[in-house]
């Protein structure tokens, strides 16, 4: 599999770069980032942390506005960020909502036509990008952590729960945190999934851990209480309640003021990247 590089800057002592590939997963071309830190010009194997963005978001918004590479920097973790979608697949209606379809990928399987044959995000991101990175830029896929921000955010929890002993450390931004309860996860599920709501639970934190999944270490949530989407689409009160239930542990923070934007993001990202690089960096 060769990459094509699309850009590289010098950025703390570092290398933040940007790539494409043809994707077994998705059938498509597919970019991600990919911020080395300088502990890499050494040729050590390095922990990888993989953010996962929202809704309309690209490869590009977190490196550009989450404020993450000095951190990696400092810690010397390999930061890895996958667009949030494949990207001209062809598929009538792909590009008509923004909460939907191109730049909505919701991080799972499709299992409806003509979804199913493309949108396999959650495949890209447990399986072959991981390995990419892993080939190209010497990370070291037994130090593993997942973030992430609204649905991914919402991608990050999933994913953690369902791959416990891949994924050392978890956190999230503003998850979508029961999205069979949210509007735009239900649209997600009705048009991916094809209403299916046995495999919408496989995709839900809040429903994971009421049917059993556990995450071996505290998952780590920042919530905005001005955040405009709280109340409608985002509902960690449910996700508070489920984690309670099931003994999981969860330091789920909320401040008052903040809404959805990277500003927060960006606020908090300090907490987050010490949260992985405390059980990435051991």
């Amino acid at each position: 599999m060769s990459l094509k590089v699309i850009s590289e800057h010098a950025c703390f002592d570092g290398v933040q770069g940007f790539y494409e590939h043809l994707s077994e997963s998705t059938g498509t071309t597919m970019r991600f980032g990919v911020y080395r830190p300088p502990q890499a010009k050494g040729g050590a194997k390095l922990p990888l942390l993989t953010y996962l963005a929202g809704l309309t978001c690209t490869e590009e918004t977190f490196f550009i506005k989450g404020g993450a590479q000095r951190l990696a920097a400092e810690y010397g973790l390999i930061l890895v960020s996958p667009d949030t979608s494949p990207r001209g697949a062809g598929i009538a209606g792909e590009d008509d909502d923004w909460d939907f379809g191109t730049g909505a990928g919701f991080y799972l399987d499709a299992t409806a036509t003509p979804w199913s044959k493309n949108y396999r995000m959650y495949s890209y991101v447990t399986e072959e990008l991981p390995k990419i990175i892993a080939d190209n830029f010497n990370a070291d896929l037994s130090r593993q952590g997942i973030f992430g921000h609204s649905m991914g955010g919402h991608g990050a929890l999933t994913i953690a729960l369902k791959n416990p002993s891949r994924y050392r450390s978890v956190s999230a931004f503003a998850p979508i945190a029961a999205p069979i309860q949210s509007p735009w996860g239900q649209k997600a599920f009705a048009g991916y999934l094809g209403g299916d709501l046995k495999q919408a639970r496989l995709y839900d934190a809040t429903a994971l851990l009421e049917d059993g999944a556990r995450f071996p270490g505290t998952i780590l949530v920042d919530q905005g209480e001005a955040d405009q989407f709280l109340k409608q689409q985002l509902k960690p009160e449910l996700l508070e309640a489920a984690c309670k239930k099931a003994g999981q542990p969860l330091n789920l923070r909320r401040h008052p003021g903040y809404d959805h934007s990277y500003y927060f993001v960006s606020t908090f990202m300090a907490d987050h990247v010490k949260h992985h690089a405390e059980a990435l960096c051991k």
